[in-house]
């Protein structure tokens, strides 16, 4: 009989236990508590994240049913719906908030090198909000349109690794457009949005700081050109200008100058328009930028099926926060065993297989190889 430990326990033997002290210190998370310790309650969370679980008397049910091994998994003893309920509504969000920025960070590190399907040095990210609907009556904080309640998940994907950098959980009724107050600029680097996150001010904020933006123009834009530079239309380059915004407000929010680009893709015949402040890259690959936008698409059309974050255990804005964080602490967490063991198979893929053999006792890379 195998005597090893749990495929769950060496998943989570790769979180920093200490800086998750540090965060539960931070916000008091164990004053007062007899029954579920924080981390305690981050691994029960975490495990009705991997294997998928539906509700609170899910979760309590699977835990009664998985005995001794959970406790040599670190979970120790089947915790109450009731208790986990508690948990969830009183216990500090912001916890799980900061030990998910501590897993970013390294996840950060790791992947730093990798490559994202555009030929650059610099880090790239792309920023995108998807929304969650809601029921209005059980969920009344999260007031969306007259009859409808949704939160947004604003999220700054990194490309280098598709993992999360900086996640905002807010009403459905904020605008998208407001997020870049709130985000914090690396010089160098390059920021892809689509139109939805056209702001000039904003985007001369951005300038400001160094940092270089990719964007879809719109329609109504009024530009004047200064300059018309060669490009090769074999490739689906159409034009590379540069302009200077001619509209009296707009030309006070962004007085300098804008890299305007045209591209017609070969595949579907659309025709795009991008705006830049970086006049140094090639036109070409400006264009590849926007496309790498979209895998923070495929970020939320994966994380929506496959993490709880559709259906919640609890109706609170705490409790939908705490719930948030710890499913995009898990997909991060996944992304970093996936690089330290240096595993090709990609992260649905080896969820799929944790969902599986989550207390199986072998090692975890026989498992995921």
């Amino acid at each position: 009989m195998n005597q090893g430990r749990t495929v769950f326990a060496q998943l989570m033997d790769e979180l920093p236990q200490y800086e998750f002290d540090r965060c539960v210190l931070r916000y008091a998370g164990n004053k007062h508590v007899r029954t579920l310790p924080t981390y305690e309650h981050f691994l029960v969370l975490a495990f009705a994240q991997l294997t998928y679980r539906e509700s609170l008397r899910d979760i309590e049910t699977c835990l009664q049913a998985l005995g001794s091994k959970l406790y040599h998994s670190g979970i120790g003893q089947p915790t109450a719906r009731s208790t986990l309920a508690d948990a969830n509504e009183k216990r500090d969000w912001r916890i799980f908030s900061d030990f998910a920025q501590v897993l970013i960070g390294q996840a950060t590190q790791l992947y730093a090198e990798e490559p994202f399907g555009a030929e650059l040095e610099q880090a790239a990210y792309a920023l995108d909000s998807t929304t969650i609907d809601l029921c209005l009556s059980l969920f009344p904080w999260a007031k969306f349109r007259r009859r409808k309640a949704a939160i947004k998940l604003h999220t700054l994907l990194a490309l280098r690794g598709n993992f999360p950098t900086v996640v905002i959980l807010t009403a459905g009724k904020v605008h998208d457009v407001n997020i870049l107050d709130q985000l914090t600029y690396e010089p160098g680097s390059f920021y892809i949005a689509d139109r939805g996150y056209l702001d000039f001010a904003r985007l001369y904020r951005l300038h400001l700081s160094g940092a270089f933006f990719v964007t879809r123009a719109k329609s109504n834009s009024r530009f004047r050109r200064r300059y018309s530079h060669p490009v090769d239309k074999t490739t689906g380059l159409r034009f590379d200008q540069t302009v200077v915004l001619s509209g009296f407000y707009s030309r006070q929010e962004y007085p300098e100058a804008l890299r305007r680009i045209g591209f017609r893709d070969p595949q579907t015949g659309k025709s795009l328009v991008f705006l830049s402040n970086n006049f140094t890259e090639p036109a070409l690959t400006i264009a590849q930028f926007y496309r790498c936008r979209w895998q923070v698409e495929l970020f939320f059309k994966w994380i929506k099926p496959h993490l709880r974050i559709k259906v919640f255990y609890g109706t609170s804005e705490n409790a939908v926060r705490i719930q948030v964080w710890v499913a995009i602490s898990v997909y991060v967490l996944v992304a970093i065993v996936k690089k330290r063991r240096c595993l090709s198979a990609s992260l649905y893929t080896i969820l799929q297989i944790l969902s599986l053999s989550l207390f199986e006792k072998m090692p975890i890379l026989h498992v995921l190889s």
